[in-house]
């Protein structure tokens, strides 16, 4: 029986998670299978991997084969490095000792390396989002700015519209004294 390392999908429409199993290769896609090994999600970034190594390197030292992506998520997370230390062990290639530490050495470094894109897309976004708030704000007060200029405008073309208003007014009130000065100075 040909044992396969594979993914099985579940979740709803467009929001799909998959479960990694290890079943039959003649069974279908989503059916019956041996062992469920963990999950995978691709709609978060990183996409989150949670697998049990210890037991996906024992189905891989028995024989069972990955489908190529699993085969780069156990890659992504140490297994196949673990699988080949091992073997290397098992032909007396290098010590258990030796296979651990380049193991932990290799895991450090990796961790190293998600964390750091983990904080650089952390970074980004509050990158991001502070330049829409900024953007937000100048456009705001750009508004603000209009609105004062408006009622500037409004307020100056009101004080000319009363001053020209007061000025006729002045005119026939300067007249008024000098129309009836003329009109004395006419019955005299």
């Amino acid at each position: 029986m040909a044992v396969k390392i594979r993914l099985a999908r579940r979740g709803r429409k467009r929001m799909a998670i998959y479960d990694v199993v290890v079943a039959d290769a003649r069974a279908p896609r989503d059916g019956r299978f041996i062992e469920k090994l963990g999950t995978y999600n691709p709609n978060t970034d990183p996409a989150s991997i949670n697998i049990n190594n210890e037991r996906a390197l024992q189905w891989l030292l028995n024989g069972a084969q990955p489908t190529d992506t699993v085969k780069a998520m156990l890659s992504y997370r140490g297994v196949l490095l673990q699988k080949h230390l091992q073997i290397g062990v098992l032909k007396g290639a290098i010590s258990q000792e030796d296979a651990d530490s380049k193991f932990e050495a290799w895991k450090s470094s990796k961790d190293e390396s998600i964390t750091g894109k983990m904080d650089k897309l952390t970074q980004a976004k509050a990158d991001a989002r502070q330049k829409a708030l900024d953007a937000e704000v100048a456009k705001n007060q750009a508004r603000l700015d209009a609105i004062k200029a408006r009622e500037d405008e409004a307020k100056a073309a009101a004080a000319a519209e009363a001053a020209a208003a007061e000025a006729p007014a002045a005119e026939e009130a300067t007249e008024s004294p000098e129309a009836s000065a003329e009109g004395e100075e006419t019955q005299a």
